[in-house]
């Protein structure tokens, strides 16, 4: 098949991968070289990237949907459009331009989790499974008919990272097979529904902002999935306080503690720290810090933390 090749971060590149391995891949749109890191040098898409490694031409529209780009779309003649994580929205009459249409790669099992950041929200809220859906896309925000799926499970340590490792993988796959079933008309679209959806907001640093009210569970489901980005964060002594793993604490293992006394602490404030990690009251209970990033120093270990640095029973957290 003639591929356009549509998306932008490190969770498309295996697909694009894929493609170019077993198709031909005639062009690739990416969003524009942005700044990045401290000297905010302009920075190409990992896409971009591979692309320009296989001497595929890279196209990078600020605006698909205006000017001429249908036209460019149709110049290259592409019997498939393949869009993964792209970031920018489509016109009917650009999906419509391939001869099988527009294909998008979802990393959630549709209909759930529809939006920006599925991934991270399917760990925030708890789900123990996840996945990549095919679709055949529309206008809507992904609302298209499904096509093919595949299913991950999330295991309870998983972060966001690691799930969005196995999707890339899975979803490349999943798109070969379902490319291979389009040609072939053995494939039949499924209708969504949408009562059944969910909507995965885009992330913020203000959204990963640790609400010590919330029960443990709660608590230790949002740092998984905000790792690496945006990381949820609380302030110890006027400084942020990036979280990067945590554990929830049984109340016996608080053995200093009675749980006369843990009533008399609120939410966020110290209960103790010891060689394991620091242990923060919750809206229900305990959550044991294990791993962090204070100020500007290093991402650390509690335990390398604690040692340089002594917190009272009782500190607040905000």
């Amino acid at each position: 098949m003639r591929i356009i090749f549509m998306g932008t971060p490190e969770f498309a590149v295996k697909t694009l991968e894929a493609c170019i391995a077993n198709h031909e891949v005639v062009a690739v749109f990416t969003q524009p070289d942005k700044p990045k890191g401290r000297g905010n040098k302009m920075s190409p898409s990992e896409v971009k990237v591979v692309a320009e490694k296989h001497g595929i031409p890279v196209l990078q529209p600020d605006k698909i949907r205006k000017d001429n780009w249908a036209d460019v779309i149709r110049s290259y003649a592409p019997d498939v459009t393949v869009v993964v994580a792209y970031g920018q929205l489509l016109s009917q009459e650009i999906l419509d331009i391939p001869r099988y249409g527009s294909i998008n790669v979802h990393a959630s099992l549709l209909p759930k989790y529809r939006g920006a950041a599925p991934i991270n929200w399917a760990i925030a809220h708890g789900e123990i499974e996840s996945g990549v859906t095919t679709m055949l896309m529309d206008a809507g925000l992904d609302t298209g008919d499904m096509l093919l799926k595949s299913y991950v499970e999330i295991d309870d340590d998983m972060t966001a990272q690691e799930l969005n490792d196995q999707l890339a993988a899975s979803g490349a796959e999943l798109l070969i097979e379902t490319l291979a079933r389009i040609e072939s008309g053995t494939l039949k679209p499924e209708k969504q529904d949408g009562n059944a959806s969910c909507y995965a907001s885009m992330l913020n640093k203000e959204i990963a902002k640790i609400d010590w009210t919330m029960q443990s569970s709660e608590i230790r489901n949002r740092i998984r999935a905000f790792n690496p980005w945006p990381v949820a964060h609380t302030t110890l002594e006027s400084l942020a306080l990036k979280v990067y793993k945590a554990t929830i604490a049984d109340l016996h293992v608080v053995e200093t503690v009675s749980e006369t006394e843990l009533a008399d602490f609120i939410p966020g404030m110290i209960i103790k720290t010891d060689k394991f990690g620091i242990y923060v009251k919750t809206g229900d209970g305990v959550l044991r810090i294990d791993e962090l990033q204070w100020g500007s120093n290093k991402r650390m270990t509690a335990q390398a933390f604690l040692l340089g640095k002594t917190i009272g029973t009782g500190t607040q957290l905000f």
